[in-house]
């Protein structure tokens, strides 16, 4: 289990959730993710803090009416960033030029689920 004194300055705890699209018009509060990562000045992943702490970055899904799935963020060769939940790769979930993405506030970011995208907003970004 990763602990507090595990992380360096540029931990964040990331809340994302459910945007709104078809079935769910105002979005969803209950549904979404909280990410434990290093993050840029800038808000973006920090690739090479997650280099030398790739087993501190976490990630929960939760969604309502089902178990919270407990995984780590993971990068395949090439770049790609994506949520792995446990051997194998039928329970990835890739993000959507996650890389590129800032997580800050109010922005947008895409996560691929079972062969759907879906979009999440980022609701907070605190220190652990």
């Amino acid at each position: 289990m990763t602990s507090l004194q595990d992380l360096t300055s540029k931990f964040r705890h990331i809340r994302l959730l459910l945007a709104r699209e078809r079935g769910h018009p105002e979005g969803d509060r209950e549904e979404g993710y909280d990410v434990l990562v290093p993050l840029t000045n800038e808000g973006r992943i920090d690739a090479e803090e997650w280099k030398s702490h790739q087993a501190s970055c976490r990630v929960r899904r939760f969604r309502t009416g089902e178990e919270d799935l407990i995984g780590r963020l993971r990068r395949k060769p090439g770049g790609q960033w994506y949520f792995d939940y446990t051997d194998g790769d039928r329970d990835d979930e890739i993000g959507f030029h996650l890389g590129d993405e800032r997580f800050v506030t109010g922005e947008y970011v895409s996560i691929e689920r079972n062969g759907a995208m879906h979009t999440y907003q980022v609701a907070r970004v605190e220190r652990p």
